[in-house]
C-alpha cells in the first residue's frame, strides 16, 4: 500500500461517513485545542502558502490591468450526527479545501478556483481570473499587513478535538426529554452539525487576514398525534457555538420549544381572511425583516437599481421609532464575522436610523461605485464564490411600548409567533409567507392559536407600516438556516422586538 502524508491526504477532502470518527485523530497535529487567533498561519504551516507565492497568484491575476484582486483559502470540516427512530443511525464528515481566485475591473468580476493548493494550479485559476480585464499589467502590494480584529466567537476548544462520543448523548438526550415531555409525541429526530472553518483572505492592496470560524446547532423534530391528527414542529439553537455551550438547560430548551410548538397546534383554529393588523413577536420573526426588507438594503441591488430603496438614502422609510441594522459584531451569533470574505473588519451598519435610509450594505465594487467605505458585507458561500453584498445579523432596535401595548393596539388581528416557506420579489419586495405558529387577537388580548395561513404584503410598505414598537428586543438564537442569493447559502442572523403593522393581507377562511 502507498504511505500517504498527512498534507496529502487532507488535500484530498476524504468525505466519507467513517470519517467523522477519523478525521479529529489523522488531522490531530495542527488542530490544537487553541482557536485559529491562538496559532496564526495555519494555512502556511499546513499547506505552505507563504506571502511570497501569494504576491506570484496575485501579480497573475493582475496581469491584464484589473482593478485589484484577492484569494480567499478555506479549509472547512463540518460534522452531522442525526437519530431517528430512537436511534442514532446517520453521521457524516464534509472536507472542504480550495482558493477562490477573484479579478475585479471596474464592477465586473473575473473567478477562479481550485482544490489543489500547488502554485501551479494557483496561477492557472489565476489566469482564469484575470480574463475579465484587457489592459496594462498593475501589481500586488509589495507587503502584506495583518488584520487584527476583535473576536465575536472565541474557541477554547476546537470540535474537531470532540469524540464523535461526547456528541451522540445530545441527540440521545434530545430524544427522550421530547418523548418524556408530552404522552402526543410519537415520533423525534433529533441532531447536532458543527463545523469549523479556517479562512484567509489575501488581498492586492496589501491586507493579510486569518480565522477560524466555528458554527453549530442542535435541534429536536416532533410529531404528535391525537386523536388521528397528527402535528409537526421543530426547534433548534445554535450559532458560533462551541460544543461546551450546549448545556442541559440548552437541550431542555430545545426539547420543550419544540414538543409545545407540535402540541398546541391541535387547538388551532383559521382566521378570516382579508387585511387586518398583524402583530409580529420577538426574535424569529426577524426573518421576515431579513427577508422583505433587508434584501432591498444591500448595495448591488441599488447599484443595478432593481431595489425599492435605490433612490432613497436620506430619506424617510419608516416611522421615527424605527431603527434597522445590521451587525457583524454581536457575540457568538450566526452570522457574525471577525472580518468579511474580502478582508474587511467586522461592524455594525445602521441602515434605517430613526426612520431614515442611511446607508445600504456594501462590498467593496459596490463602495467604490458610491464613493464610501466598505461595511464588511462581503460575503461568499465557499472559495468556488466570490464574494457579493449580504447581511450579518439584521435586526430592529426595542421601541418604547410594552408588548401588551402593542397587542391592544391591534385589536383584531393576528399575532405571528414564526414564518417560513416564505417567497420574496427582492426589487419590488413583494412577499408571502406561511405561519408556521400564531395566536387570533381579539379584543385585544392573544386568543386562540391559529394555523394553514398565509400572510402577504411589500416590503417597504410594510416598514412603512409599522406603527407600534415595543422594548422587547430579542436576537433568534438558532443556527440550521441559511440565507440564499445568486445560488449562494450564508448564515445570517435576524432579530426584532414585538411590532405592529397596521395592516397586511392573510389569507385565511372566506368569510
Amino acid at each position: 500500500m502507498k504511505k500517504i502524508s498527512r498534507r496529502s491526504f487532507i488535500k484530498t477532502g476524504a468525505t466519507a461517513a467513517a470519517a467523522a470518527v477519523a478525521i479529529p485523530t489523522i488531522l490531530s497535529k495542527g488542530w490544537s485545542t487553541l482557536a485559529g487567533s491562538d496559532a496564526p498561519g495555519y494555512f502556511e504551516r499546513e499547506f505552505g502558502i507563504t506571502d511570497s507565492l501569494c504576491r506570484k497568484v496575485l501579480a497573475e491575476a493582475l496581469a491584464k490591468g484589473g482593478d485589484f484582486a484577492d484569494l480567499y483559502f478555506e479549509h472547512t470540516i463540518s460534522n452531522y450526527l442525526i437519530l431517528e427512530d430512537r436511534k442514532v443511525n446517520q453521521a457524516a464528515c464534509d472536507v472542504a479545501l480550495g482558493v477562490g481566485i477573484r479579478t475585479v475591473k471596474g464592477d465586473q468580476v473575473g473567478y477562479g478556483f481550485t482544490q489543489e493548493l500547488s502554485e501551479k494550479a494557483m496561477l492557472a485559476a489565476a489566469a482564469t481570473a484575470a480574463t475579465i480585464a484587457d489592459a496594462k499589467a498593475s501589481g500586488p502590494a509589495g507587503q502584506f499587513a495583518r488584520l487584527e480584529t476583535e473576536d465575536y466567537y472565541p474557541m477554547k476548544t476546537l470540535f474537531s478535538a470532540v469524540p464523535l462520543e461526547s456528541k451522540v448523548p445530545l441527540v440521545q438526550s434530545i430524544n427522550d426529554r421530547c418523548f418524556a415531555l408530552s404522552p402526543l409525541v410519537v415520533k423525534v429526530n433529533a441532531g447536532f452539525h458543527d463545523q469549523q472553518k479556517r479562512i484567509l483572505v489575501v488581498t492586492s492592496d496589501g491586507v493579510k487576514a486569518e480565522d477560524l470560524q466555528p458554527r453549530s446547532y442542535l435541534y429536536a423534530s416532533v410529531v404528535s398525534e391525537k386523536n388521528g391528527k397528527r402535528e409537526r414542529s421543530s426547534w433548534s439553537i445554535g450559532g458560533r457555538r462551541e460544543f461546551s455551550f450546549y448545556t442541559s438547560a440548552i437541550m431542555e430548551e430545545i426539547a420543550k420549544t419544540a414538543v409545545e410548538r407540535a402540541v398546541v397546534l391541535f387547538e388551532a383554529v383559521q382566521p378570516p381572511a382579508g387585511e387586518m393588523p398583524v402583530v409580529f413577536g420577538p426574535g424569529v420573526t426577524g426573518v421576515l425583516l431579513h427577508e422583505a426588507i433587508g434584501h432591498g438594503m444591500e448595495a448591488d441591488f441599488n447599484r443595478k437599481k432593481t431595489s425599492t430603496y435605490c433612490t432613497m438614502i436620506g430619506k424617510k422609510v419608516a416611522e421615527p421609532f424605527v431603527t434597522i441594522i445590521d451587525d457583524g459584531t454581536v457575540p457568538n451569533s450566526i452570522g457574525s464575522i471577525n472580518f468579511d470574505d474580502e478582508g474587511t473588519p467586522g461592524q455594525k451598519t445602521v441602515l434605517v436610523d430613526k426612520g431614515i435610509l442611511t446607508s445600504y450594505m456594501h462590498d467593496k465594487i459596490s463602495a467604490r461605485f458610491y464613493g464610501v467605505k466598505p461595511t464588511g458585507n462581503g460575503r461568499r458561500e465557499s472559495y468556488q464564490h466570490y464574494a457579493i453584498p449580504r447581511m450579518r445579523n439584521t435586526y430592529m432596535l426595542a421601541g418604547p411600548a410594552t408588548p401588551e401595548e402593542v397587542i391592544k393596539a391591534a385589536n383584531k388581528g393576528i399575532y405571528v409567533e414564526d414564518v417560513s416557506n416564505g417567497q420574496v420579489r427582492i426589487g419590488e419586495g413583494d412577499f408571502a409567507f406561511y405561519v408556521s405558529q400564531g395566536r387570533m387577537i381579539e379584543n385585544g388580548k392573544l386568543g386562540a392559536p391559529i394555523k394553514d395561513i398565509n400572510i402577504m404584503g411589500n416590503g417597504p410598505k410594510m416598514l412603512t407600516n409599522i406603527n407600534m414598537v415595543a422594548e422587547d428586543f430579542k436576537m433568534h438564537q438558532g443556527g440550521r438556516g441559511a440565507c440564499g442569493k445568486d445560488g449562494q447559502a450564508v448564515p445570517c442572523g435576524f432579530g426584532q422586538p414585538t411590532c405592529l403593522v397596521k395592516s397586511l393581507t392573510v389569507g385565511g377562511i372566506q368569510g
